[in-house]
């Protein structure tokens, strides 16, 4: 796991979520600044995956893989499922749903530094 791309991830979650409080909060949906925000989010989340396989592909094996691979996968969708959930929703709440998906999304990335570092194996 690459700490640039956790602590860039964390903070763009952190603002994402921020965000959308804020809509629920003046009453209104999500915008273009919530898209964006979560896209940069997304495209993090995917760099990191891609680190992580080929940390996985090199040899590298956290003592839990199967949990770890499961955990990459359901982050990286996280955000997109977020999003799309939030653009149906007709009323103040989507910004509520994006900010869900983003604090979630943020545990999730923290969950996995820890199933990486995990001592054992």
């Amino acid at each position: 796991m690459n700490a640039v791309l956790v602590w860039s991830a964390t903070t763009v979650a952190a603002l994402v979520a921020l965000a959308g409080l804020a809509s629920t909060a003046a009453r209104r949906r999500i915008g273009l600044v919530h898209l964006a925000g979560a896209a940069v989010l997304e495209v993090l989340l995917l760099v990191q995956a891609v680190v992580a396989a080929v940390a996985l592909a090199g040899g590298q094996r956290p003592p839990e893989t199967a949990t770890f691979v499961g955990y990459l996968a359901g982050v990286v969708l996280l955000p997109v499922a977020g999003v799309l959930w939030s653009r149906t929703e007709p009323s103040r709440w989507a910004g509520t749903v994006l900010a869900v998906a983003s604090l979630v999304t943020l545990v999730m990335v923290w969950r996995l530094v820890q199933l990486w570092e995990a001592p054992g194996g």
